[in-house]
Protein backbone atom coordinates (compact mmCIF):
# COMPACT_ATOMS: atom_id res chain seq x y z
CA UNK A 1 0.00 0.00 0.00
CA UNK A 2 1.31 3.47 -0.82
CA UNK A 3 2.27 5.94 1.86
CA UNK A 4 -0.27 8.36 0.49
CA UNK A 5 -3.03 5.85 1.23
CA UNK A 6 -1.75 5.66 4.81
CA UNK A 7 -1.76 9.45 5.01
CA UNK A 8 -5.33 9.60 3.71
CA UNK A 9 -6.37 7.19 6.44
CA UNK A 10 -4.60 9.24 9.12
CA UNK A 11 -6.37 12.40 7.95
CA UNK A 12 -9.70 10.60 7.88
CA UNK A 13 -9.21 9.38 11.46
CA UNK A 14 -8.38 12.90 12.65
CA UNK A 15 -11.27 14.52 10.79
CA UNK A 16 -9.06 16.73 8.62
CA UNK A 17 -11.08 15.82 5.55
CA UNK A 18 -14.18 17.50 6.98
CA UNK A 19 -12.55 20.92 6.69
CA UNK A 20 -12.28 20.39 2.96
CA UNK A 21 -15.73 18.92 2.37
CA UNK A 22 -16.91 21.88 0.26
CA UNK A 23 -13.89 21.51 -2.00
CA UNK A 24 -14.45 17.75 -2.12
CA UNK A 25 -18.04 18.20 -3.33
CA UNK A 26 -16.79 20.46 -6.12
CA UNK A 27 -14.26 17.86 -7.22
CA UNK A 28 -16.84 15.06 -7.06
CA UNK A 29 -19.30 17.12 -9.12
CA UNK A 30 -16.63 17.52 -11.80
CA UNK A 31 -16.04 13.77 -11.87
CA UNK A 32 -19.77 13.16 -12.26
CA UNK A 33 -19.98 15.72 -15.09
CA UNK A 34 -17.17 14.05 -17.04
CA UNK A 35 -18.54 10.54 -16.46
CA UNK A 36 -22.04 11.56 -17.59
CA UNK A 37 -20.66 13.40 -20.61
CA UNK A 38 -18.65 10.37 -21.72
CA UNK A 39 -21.12 7.58 -21.05
CA UNK A 40 -24.54 9.16 -20.58
CA UNK A 41 -26.59 9.99 -17.51
CA UNK A 42 -27.94 6.53 -16.71
CA UNK A 43 -25.78 4.89 -14.02
CA UNK A 44 -27.27 1.47 -14.85
CA UNK A 45 -25.51 1.53 -18.22
CA UNK A 46 -22.58 3.81 -17.31
CA UNK A 47 -20.15 1.96 -15.01
CA UNK A 48 -17.88 4.97 -14.46
CA UNK A 49 -20.83 7.18 -13.50
CA UNK A 50 -22.17 4.49 -11.18
CA UNK A 51 -18.84 4.34 -9.33
CA UNK A 52 -18.47 8.09 -8.89
CA UNK A 53 -22.09 8.44 -7.71
CA UNK A 54 -21.39 5.81 -5.06
CA UNK A 55 -18.21 7.67 -4.12
CA UNK A 56 -20.23 10.88 -3.78
CA UNK A 57 -22.78 9.13 -1.57
CA UNK A 58 -20.00 7.66 0.58
CA UNK A 59 -18.87 11.24 1.22
CA UNK A 60 -22.40 12.43 2.05
CA UNK A 61 -22.77 14.60 -1.03
CA UNK A 62 -26.38 15.85 -1.26
CA UNK A 63 -28.59 14.11 -3.83
CA UNK A 64 -29.48 17.45 -5.43
CA UNK A 65 -25.80 18.16 -6.07
CA UNK A 66 -25.39 14.77 -7.72
CA UNK A 67 -28.46 15.27 -9.93
CA UNK A 68 -27.29 18.74 -11.02
CA UNK A 69 -23.88 17.40 -11.95
CA UNK A 70 -25.41 14.60 -14.04
CA UNK A 71 -27.58 17.12 -15.90
CA UNK A 72 -24.56 19.31 -16.59
CA UNK A 73 -22.72 16.30 -17.94
CA UNK A 74 -25.53 15.30 -20.27
CA UNK A 75 -25.93 18.89 -21.49
CA UNK A 76 -29.29 19.58 -19.86
CA UNK A 77 -27.90 22.57 -17.97
CA UNK A 78 -24.55 23.29 -19.64
CA UNK A 79 -21.23 21.73 -18.61
CA UNK A 80 -18.66 24.28 -19.77
CA UNK A 81 -15.45 23.07 -21.35
CA UNK A 82 -13.90 20.85 -18.67
CA UNK A 83 -11.25 18.44 -19.95
CA UNK A 84 -9.34 15.65 -18.20
CA UNK A 85 -5.61 16.14 -17.74
CA UNK A 86 -2.98 13.80 -16.26
CA UNK A 87 0.35 15.28 -15.20
CA UNK A 88 3.36 13.25 -14.12
CA UNK A 89 6.34 14.08 -11.96
CA UNK A 90 8.78 13.12 -9.23
CA UNK A 91 8.92 14.19 -5.62
CA UNK A 92 11.72 13.99 -3.03
CA UNK A 93 13.71 10.72 -3.04
CA UNK A 94 12.51 9.97 -6.56
CA UNK A 95 8.91 9.23 -5.54
CA UNK A 96 6.71 8.91 -8.65
CA UNK A 97 3.57 11.07 -8.65
CA UNK A 98 0.49 11.15 -10.90
CA UNK A 99 -1.82 14.18 -10.82
CA UNK A 100 -5.35 13.78 -12.22
CA UNK A 101 -7.02 17.10 -13.02
CA UNK A 102 -10.21 18.47 -14.56
CA UNK A 103 -9.78 21.94 -15.98
CA UNK A 104 -11.12 24.58 -18.34
CA UNK A 105 -7.62 26.02 -18.78
CA UNK A 106 -4.75 23.57 -19.32
CA UNK A 107 -2.05 26.24 -19.21
CA UNK A 108 -3.25 27.53 -15.84
CA UNK A 109 -3.40 24.05 -14.34
CA UNK A 110 0.02 23.10 -15.71
CA UNK A 111 1.54 26.28 -14.27
CA UNK A 112 -0.03 25.76 -10.84
CA UNK A 113 1.01 22.11 -10.63
CA UNK A 114 4.56 22.87 -11.79
CA UNK A 115 4.83 25.61 -9.17
CA UNK A 116 3.81 23.26 -6.34
CA UNK A 117 6.29 20.60 -7.47
CA UNK A 118 9.07 23.19 -7.60
CA UNK A 119 8.32 24.60 -4.13
CA UNK A 120 8.44 21.17 -2.50
CA UNK A 121 11.55 19.65 -4.03
CA UNK A 122 9.96 17.91 -6.98
CA UNK A 123 9.69 18.34 -10.73
CA UNK A 124 7.34 17.51 -13.59
CA UNK A 125 8.36 14.83 -16.08
CA UNK A 126 7.53 14.14 -19.71
CA UNK A 127 4.25 12.41 -20.52
CA UNK A 128 4.67 8.67 -19.95
CA UNK A 129 7.71 9.11 -17.74
CA UNK A 130 5.83 8.07 -14.60
CA UNK A 131 2.54 6.45 -15.69
CA UNK A 132 4.21 3.14 -16.60
CA UNK A 133 4.89 2.58 -12.87
CA UNK A 134 1.14 2.44 -12.12
CA UNK A 135 -1.63 -0.04 -12.90
CA UNK A 136 -5.35 0.74 -12.82
CA UNK A 137 -7.05 -1.33 -10.13
CA UNK A 138 -10.19 -1.36 -8.03
CA UNK A 139 -9.47 -0.58 -4.37
CA UNK A 140 -11.74 -1.15 -1.38
CA UNK A 141 -10.75 0.13 2.07
CA UNK A 142 -12.46 -1.72 4.91
CA UNK A 143 -12.86 -0.77 8.58
CA UNK A 144 -11.45 -3.64 10.71
CA UNK A 145 -13.53 -2.87 13.81
CA UNK A 146 -15.65 -5.81 14.87
CA UNK A 147 -14.70 -8.13 12.01
CA UNK A 148 -12.42 -11.08 11.38
CA UNK A 149 -10.09 -9.58 8.75
CA UNK A 150 -8.80 -12.97 7.61
CA UNK A 151 -12.36 -14.19 7.11
CA UNK A 152 -13.31 -11.05 5.17
CA UNK A 153 -10.19 -11.50 3.03
CA UNK A 154 -11.20 -15.02 2.08
CA UNK A 155 -14.73 -13.86 1.25
CA UNK A 156 -13.26 -11.11 -0.95
CA UNK A 157 -11.04 -13.55 -2.84
CA UNK A 158 -13.98 -15.91 -3.37
CA UNK A 159 -15.97 -12.93 -4.71
CA UNK A 160 -13.31 -12.15 -7.32
CA UNK A 161 -10.73 -9.96 -5.56
CA UNK A 162 -7.10 -10.19 -6.70
CA UNK A 163 -5.33 -9.42 -3.42
CA UNK A 164 -5.89 -8.41 0.20
CA UNK A 165 -3.64 -6.41 2.53
CA UNK A 166 -4.35 -6.15 6.26
CA UNK A 167 -3.12 -3.10 8.18
CA UNK A 168 -3.47 -2.21 11.87
CA UNK A 169 -6.79 -0.35 11.69
CA UNK A 170 -8.15 -1.26 8.26
CA UNK A 171 -7.69 -3.58 5.33
CA UNK A 172 -7.44 -3.04 1.60
CA UNK A 173 -8.94 -5.25 -1.08
CA UNK A 174 -7.64 -5.04 -4.65
CA UNK A 175 -9.72 -6.04 -7.67
CA UNK A 176 -9.80 -5.79 -11.43
CA UNK A 177 -11.70 -2.56 -12.29
CA UNK A 178 -14.67 -4.49 -13.66
CA UNK A 179 -14.96 -6.58 -10.49
CA UNK A 180 -14.96 -3.69 -8.00
CA UNK A 181 -18.72 -3.28 -7.79
CA UNK A 182 -19.54 -6.96 -7.33
CA UNK A 183 -16.84 -7.44 -4.68
CA UNK A 184 -18.04 -4.32 -2.86
CA UNK A 185 -21.63 -5.58 -2.73
CA UNK A 186 -20.44 -8.87 -1.25
CA UNK A 187 -18.22 -7.22 1.37
CA UNK A 188 -20.86 -4.66 2.39
CA UNK A 189 -22.94 -7.51 3.78
CA UNK A 190 -20.13 -8.39 6.21
CA UNK A 191 -18.14 -5.21 6.94
CA UNK A 192 -18.07 -1.42 6.67
CA UNK A 193 -16.61 -0.18 3.38
CA UNK A 194 -14.78 3.10 4.01
CA UNK A 195 -14.10 3.83 0.34
CA UNK A 196 -14.22 2.14 -3.06
CA UNK A 197 -12.74 3.46 -6.29
CA UNK A 198 -10.86 2.62 -9.44
CA UNK A 199 -7.41 4.18 -9.19
CA UNK A 200 -3.93 3.96 -10.67
CA UNK A 201 -1.93 2.05 -8.06
CA UNK A 202 1.86 1.64 -8.03
CA UNK A 203 3.32 -1.63 -9.27
CA UNK A 204 6.16 -1.14 -6.78
CA UNK A 205 6.60 1.30 -3.91
CA UNK A 206 9.54 3.42 -2.74
CA UNK A 207 10.17 3.23 1.00
CA UNK A 208 11.26 6.60 2.41
CA UNK A 209 12.49 7.76 5.81
CA UNK A 210 10.54 10.12 8.09
CA UNK A 211 12.05 13.38 6.84
CA UNK A 212 11.45 12.53 3.18
CA UNK A 213 7.96 11.20 3.99
CA UNK A 214 6.94 14.48 5.63
CA UNK A 215 8.38 16.50 2.74
CA UNK A 216 6.64 14.36 0.12
CA UNK A 217 3.31 14.36 1.96
CA UNK A 218 3.38 18.16 2.06
CA UNK A 219 3.86 18.12 -1.70
CA UNK A 220 0.95 15.71 -2.17
CA UNK A 221 -1.31 17.73 0.14
CA UNK A 222 -0.57 21.02 -1.64
CA UNK A 223 -1.27 19.39 -5.01
CA UNK A 224 -4.62 18.10 -3.73
CA UNK A 225 -5.54 21.59 -2.54
CA UNK A 226 -5.39 23.01 -6.07
CA UNK A 227 -8.91 23.61 -7.37
CA UNK A 228 -8.32 21.87 -10.70
CA UNK A 229 -6.70 18.76 -9.18
CA UNK A 230 -9.05 15.85 -8.59
CA UNK A 231 -6.72 13.20 -7.18
CA UNK A 232 -3.03 12.59 -6.57
CA UNK A 233 -1.30 9.21 -6.56
CA UNK A 234 2.23 8.22 -5.60
CA UNK A 235 4.38 5.14 -5.19
CA UNK A 236 5.72 6.28 -1.81
CA UNK A 237 5.57 4.06 1.25
CA UNK A 238 6.79 4.51 4.81
CA UNK A 239 7.05 2.35 7.91
CA UNK A 240 4.39 1.93 10.58
CA UNK A 241 6.71 3.75 13.00
CA UNK A 242 6.70 6.80 10.72
CA UNK A 243 2.93 6.49 10.29
CA UNK A 244 2.45 6.52 14.06
CA UNK A 245 4.59 9.65 14.41
CA UNK A 246 2.49 11.34 11.74
CA UNK A 247 -0.69 10.37 13.59
CA UNK A 248 0.71 12.00 16.72
CA UNK A 249 1.56 15.17 14.76
CA UNK A 250 -2.01 15.48 13.46
CA UNK A 251 -3.64 14.76 16.82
Amino acid sequence: MSGHSKWATIKRQKGVADARRGQLFTKLAREIIIAARQGGGNPDSNFKLRLVIQKARDNNMPVDNIDRAIKRGTGESGSGSLVELTLEGYGPSGVAILVAALTDNKNRTLSEVRNVFSKHGGNLSESGGVAWQFETKGLLTIDKKGIDADDIGLIAIDAGADDVKIESDYMEIYTAPQNLESVRKTIEEKAKVISAEVSPLPSQTVLVAEKEAVQTLKLLDHLEELDDVQQVFSNMDFSEDVAEKLREQTA
